[in-house]
């Protein structure tokens, strides 16, 4: 059963955690699985993936936040909490760096290199209900409490640098859910108890400075049904909002800079959703409920009647003017023109090795692509039958020579089989312990202690006995929408 997630930063591959533990990986093209990791025991509740594709981070319900390495399925390190992780976020521009958000507890910035980690300072230190998310490249980081206050730290000194409260029409404070950014541009939302969704400007925080009282850019909310919100994110451009509903699997989608209401996409009546995902590229939204992930997208009508761009379709015959010498095989007023414009284009040379960069992968500040990013993954056929492979050696090569199987080419594929497969890691990775003071350590996930059919809840987290060899993975199915450019 899929619980959260997450695409890279190309929309290319599609992170789910898996309440069995697991994480398996998407690639969205092909709509297959390319990777099965086995990375916790208990239920994956948050993930993230680095900048350049090549790490994942996720955070599991027994408090342990593991990074790891995408294309080997091996654990770099890992990092044990005193209290459930609700998030986790790697530096939009330094791999090195991982924000966490634990239950109870102040932000924590980690250090990966030398596992240090920073307690971010709070506005209330009684009140630990905190949720906290990086800016668009990372410069600054913001918090919000329960209390409605809003916090603005520098990433690399902690220091503060901005501030404000969130507050209703009557001025009571209402507590900070969530806080995202969008891919482009210096907006962000704040997703308030309150069932109502703020959009700010971030330069116009920064500008106002500490208790400052910027006005947000557009209030969203269901008027009619107060509709409490789960999920909330940016289009890949950064002009849509989506939010997805608390009480039922529906989507809500708003314009950005006029503030309607676009669409509402509709699931499975009785489902709850749980996670939400926009595409960074294409207009596609991955949504989760009842350990399904849907994908939503627009349903392409395809129209093979007009080939060139001035062609026109037309539904009768209608009557055409001919041009002087329009349709003449030879124009004998002609005069003999000179080369300008496309004529003139056919002499210069055409340079056909030059790779333009694809303008959605890079961002504002930056000319070219990463070079070294991770678009896909490699995956290796399968064969059913191995005993009738002519141009493999015999499955039992290694055990009639004698040799050691350490040293032997199928020997060292099964070695890297169960990492590739989802099995253990080759090397042990490092543990280290976040101490962290007055934080309770018997506090529960809130995926584990929902309120409703406890027996339910205690079967599905965790992975089963006996299913070393089984594999449980979501399942996966498309909805088609119409309406959305």
């Amino acid at each position: 059963m899929a619980l959260t997630c997450t695409f890279n930063r190309w929309g290319t591959l599609l992170a789910v955690g898996c309440n069995d533990g697991r994480i398996v990986i998407w690639d969205f093209l092909t709509r297959g699985i390319a990777k099965i990791i086995s990375a916790h025991i208990h239920p994956v509740c948050s993930l993230c993936w680095s900048r350049d594709g090549h790490k994942l981070v996720s955070a599991s319900t027994d408090n342990i936040v593991s990074q790891w390495d995408v294309l080997t399925g091996d654990c770099d390190q890992r990092f044990r909490f005193p209290s459930p992780i609700l998030k986790l976020q790697y530096h939009p521009r330094d791999m090195d760096k991982v924000l966490v958000c634990p239950m109870k507890s102040a932000p924590v910035l980690l250090t990966l290199s030398d596992s240090k980690h920073v307690v971010l300072p709070v506005d209330d230190d009684s009140d630990l209900n905190v949720v906290a998310a990086f800016d668009r490249r990372g410069e600054y980081i913001y918090t919000g409490n329960a209390k409605g206050k809003i916090l603005v730290l520098n990433t690399n000194t902690q220091e503060l640098v901005a501030s404000f409260r969130v507050t209703t029409g009557t001025s009571n404070t209402t507590a900070i859910k969530s806080i995202e950014f969008a891919r482009k541009g210096s907006c962000f939302l704040i997703n308030t108890a309150d069932r109502i969704i703020r959009v700010y400007d971030g330069r116009e925080i920064l500008t106002c400075g500490r208790d400052g009282e910027p006005e947000p850019m557009q209030k969203l909310q269901d008027l009619v049904n107060r509709t409490p919100w789960k999920r909330c994110c940016f289009s890949g451009d950064g002009e849509y909002i989506v939010a997805g509903s608390a009480r039922q699997h529906a989507l809500y989608i708003w314009e950005k800079s006029i503030g309607n209401l676009v669409k509402i996409l509709h699931g499975t009546r009785g489902e709850l959703l749980l996670d939400v995902a926009w595409h960074p590229v294409r207009p596609i939204i991955a949504s989760i409920s009842s350990g399904v992930v849907s994908i939503w997208a627009q349903n392409q009508v395809e129209n093979w009647s007009a080939f060139a761009p001035d062609f026109k379709e037309l539904d009768e015959n209608v009557e055409y003017e001919e041009r002087e010498s329009e349709f003449d095989i030879e124009d004998e007023d002609k005069s003999e023109p000179e080369q300008t414009g496309a004529d003139a284009a056919e002499d210069e040379e055409v340079d056909v090795t030059t790779v333009d960069p694809i303008a959605a992968f890079c961002s504002s500040d930056e000319e070219l692509e990463d070079h070294k990013a991770l678009l896909y993954l490699p995956i290796a056929p399968e064969v059913e039958d191995p005993e009738e492979n002519p141009f493999g050696p015999p499955p039992d090569a290694s055990v009639q020579s004698g040799a050691p199987e350490d040293t032997l080419t199928g020997g060292d594929k099964k070695q890297r089989q169960p990492s590739s497969e989802g099995g253990p890691a080759k090397k042990k990775a490092r543990t280290t312990t976040i101490e962290l003071q007055g934080v309770p350590s018997d506090e529960v996930h809130p995926l584990l202690g929902v309120k409703g059919d406890g027996k339910s809840k205690k079967k599905t987290a965790g992975r089963p006995k006996g299913s070393k060899g089984s594999l449980v993975t979501p399942s996966y199915k498309q909805h088609d929408i119409g309406g959305m450019d």
